[in-house]
């Protein structure tokens, strides 16, 4: 069913740049025509799939990652193709051109990809008016939206949290959920965010905004899968502490000892399958499930959702399931978990 992607689009796709490809697809996804084709099926009624959580409805487990619509281009196209929620960003205060290129390499042989972005993004003022335009055009989803947050580059640690207020002055009035990333390996000290000291430096105030708006937005945070057991512990420890609404596991990784290409950045795709669900299963543990996980790393077919979701992930989301295995990757996951429920 997806032989045609695989064994033809695929291939010809990988003869260009990967920031190439992808720049010229999301300008093709922007055009509803593009993907509207693909929508008949997604807009069937799979109740056997179908989320509740945090008080929204997500029609399928199945969502886009943060990091491949970085700036709110093509809300309507995620619908169309089946995501049951999509992420957009990283967003940061202001715009940033992130990394110098190349920052992009696909390594084919292991279905990975290596990236060091660095948070491209054209800030949150001009991502807010790109959603306020969708809104006005009524072209908003109906599926949930995701707003994944971070500091710029230059910010000191020590100031981050101001970065990560104003994103959610900003953009809370478009987000479903907001997503709090301190975990990309592409952002120079970002990661040292990742213990209790910290976390409460940036949470505390973050919720408390939210209380004195008196809202209700969901707000996770986004965790590295190089943590060791006892730093997850910790993490799940002050999530518990602060009330925070879900734990994203994980981002990509710094462990490269899987593929043999050498370049830096974070690495994603099929190495990291294995890994990200068992961080998943010691989440789930040590927080007795109290905290909501969503399930990233290695997701490319209804074999990997299904071993996320036993582990006790309530959502899953993919990035570079979507580069190796195209527009049909939802469907054929839903496919095969219907056929999962149904003992087929």
């Amino acid at each position: 069913m997806n032989l045609w992607y695989t064994h033809l689009v695929r291939p010809l796709l990988f003869n260009f740049s990967p920031e190439w490809v992808h720049h010229q697809a999301m300008a093709a996804m922007k055009q509803d025509a593009f993907t509207a084709p693909f929508s008949s099926w997604a807009e069937e009624t799979t109740p056997e799939l179908e989320v509740e959580l945090w008080g929204l409805k997500f029609r399928n487990p199945v969502g886009l990652a943060a990091g491949f619509d970085k700036d709110a281009q093509c809300l309507p196209a995620w619908q169309n193709l089946g995501f049951g929620y999509a992420e957009i960003g990283t967003v940061t205060p202001r715009p940033q051109p992130g990394n110098p290129s190349p920052r992009i390499f696909r390594i084919p042989e292991a279905k990975a990809l290596i990236n060091r972005m660095g948070f491209p993004n054209n800030g949150a003022e001009a991502i807010a008016e790109t959603l306020r335009e969708l809104k006005r055009q009524q072209r908003w989803p109906t599926i949930p939206i995701g707003v994944n947050i971070g500091k710029m580059k230059d910010t000191p640690l020590e100031e981050a949290h101001w970065d990560y207020l104003k994103c959610f002055a900003i953009l809370h009035p478009y987000a479903d959920f907001i997503e709090v990333n301190i975990s990309s390996p592409n952002t120079p000290g970002l990661r040292q965010l990742q213990n209790k000291k910290f976390v409460e430096a940036l949470f505390v105030p973050l919720l408390a905004r939210r209380e004195e708006l008196k809202l209700k937005t969901p707000i996770l945070i986004k965790i590295a899968p190089d943590l060791s057991a006892a730093q997850i512990t910790e993490m799940v420890e002050g999530g518990l502490d602060l009330g925070l609404d879900g734990i994203v596991a994980t981002n990509t990784t710094r462990d490269h000892s899987a593929v043999a290409l050498k370049e830096t950045g974070g690495l994603s795709g099929r190495p990291l399958t294995h890994p990200s669900t068992e961080i998943i299963r010691l989440v789930v543990k040590e927080s007795e499930g109290k905290i909501p996980v969503i399930g990233v790393g290695g997701v490319f077919n209804a074999d990997d959702v299904q071993a996320k979701l036993d582990a006790g992930a309530s959502l899953v989301q993919l990035y570079t399931g979507f580069i190796y295995e195209g527009p049909l990757v939802v469907r054929n996951i839903c496919q095969g978990l219907l056929a999962k429920k149904s003992g087929a």
